[in-house]
């Protein structure tokens, strides 16, 4: 376990050591990561690690002992030169659906069910558009725990057949992201940890190694692209490159580039101190999110490291799909699409300069949603 990190609430600064935790006593709020830079500094050494798995990172992960693990992290990143080229930029892909459920979401489900285990908490459960639900699935079937899913009844085939292969019980609820939320918080008991967004600081600690392999692989890098639903993986990916640079890993954090669905973007809208759009839901389902339970870490993200967002149309980020596939051989879901339409928009609008380094987040493996990419190509 990490010397020198401690859970902090964010809003009244009650604190615990992970070997102590327990949710705050006055707020119902998902506590948040505070390091000693000294003690980092002290305890870790990029120079010297040779794992290639987020377990690279232990000394700063809030976890003990042998991790439930499936081979998570330290994915690709591949240049794009022909998008790249057609856009202006120099453009890289870090392919996170590579983990091994094909989702970001195994970064947190691997530290999430690691700490079920050191707790002797035998039941995980989940809230979820699709890929956290099959990744912690996953993970708790790796580490022989139960695990209970609450899913929005429009979920792709692939994301409904992955945690039932992993024999969890998977609850399909009416309605959208925010109801599934509402019934795994109503239906969860106190013996259960909750994997959901914003529901505990274990999951962005896992998380957070996606920015530590950003500080790694591209030092170099002006601006990282990713989309957002909930807001966590943009928040998470800030909290690595942040103690990265702290820690004195990381000369010069990049700025952070937020990418929504032009029809679900509250993060967007309130950054942009705009009045909230209808949401019209889009096609990308894994950021189709209208109540985003770690916006305000999202927004925080992005103003500290001098980021903004943009919004994209659901054609944009089909394009974008056809394009990565056809030009640079690489298939991702729809939500991982959304980065590099989002790379098109923010040039458009001179937000990014042409001839920077940008890296986008392909967050999702292209056969999660194979329905919308077929509609892709068809049209």
């Amino acid at each position: 376990m990490s010397e020198g990190l401690v859970f902090v609430c964010p809003r009244c600064g009650w604190e615990c050591a992970p070997g102590e935790y327990r949710r705050c006593p006055d707020h119902d709020l998902s506590l948040d990561l505070s390091y000693d830079i000294a003690t980092v500094q002290e305890r870790f050494d990029p120079e010297t690690r040779s794992r290639t798995d987020i377990w690279r990172y232990g000394p700063l992960l809030p976890v003990d002992g042998d991790p439930i693990t499936l081979g998570e992290g330290w994915t690709d990143l591949v240049d794009a030169p022909t998008t790249g080229g057609a856009l202006g930029v120099d453009l890289g892909l870090k392919l996170d659906g590579a983990n091994p459920t094909g989702a970001s979401k195994d970064r947190g489900s691997a530290v999430v069910a690691t700490h079920a285990r050191e707790a002797a908490v035998d039941r995980i459960v989940c809230a979820s558009t699709g890929n956290a639900a099959a990744s912690i699935a996953a993970y708790a079937a790796r580490g022989n725990l139960a695990c209970s899913l609450y899913v929005p009844e429009r979920l792709p085939d692939a994301k409904a057949v992955q945690p039932l292969v992993y024999d969890a019980d998977l609850v399909t609820v009416s309605g959208g992201y925010a109801d599934a939320y509402r019934r795994c918080r109503d239906d969860a008991s106190e013996s259960a940890i909750d994997r959901s967004a914003g529901a505990s600081p274990y999951t962005p600690a896992g998380a957070q190694t996606l920015g530590f392999e950003l500080a790694e692989q591209a030092p170099e890098a002006d601006w990282i692209a990713v989309s957002m639903g909930n807001g966590g993986t943009l928040a998470d990916i800030w909290q690595g490159l942040s103690l990265f640079s702290r820690a004195d890993f990381l000369a010069d954090p990049p700025r952070l580039l937020g990418v929504q669905a032009a029809g679900c973007r509250p993060i967007h809208d309130s950054l942009a101190d705009e009045a909230h759009s209808d949401s019209t839901g889009t096609c990308a389902d894994s950021i189709d999110v209208t109540d985003p339970h770690r916006a305000v870490a999202a927004e925080r993200a992005i103003e500290e490291s001098n980021g903004t967002t943009v919004a994209v149309a659901d054609e944009q980020i089909r394009a974008a799909l056809r394009r990565l596939g056809r030009d640079e051989g690489v298939f991702v879901e729809p939500a991982g699409a959304a980065a590099v339409a989002g790379i098109g928009a923010a040039l458009e609008g001179g937000v990014l300069d042409s001839g920077e380094d940008v890296v986008a987040v392909l967050t999702g493996d292209g056969l999660k949603d194979t329905a919308t990419a077929l509609d892709a190509v068809e049209s």
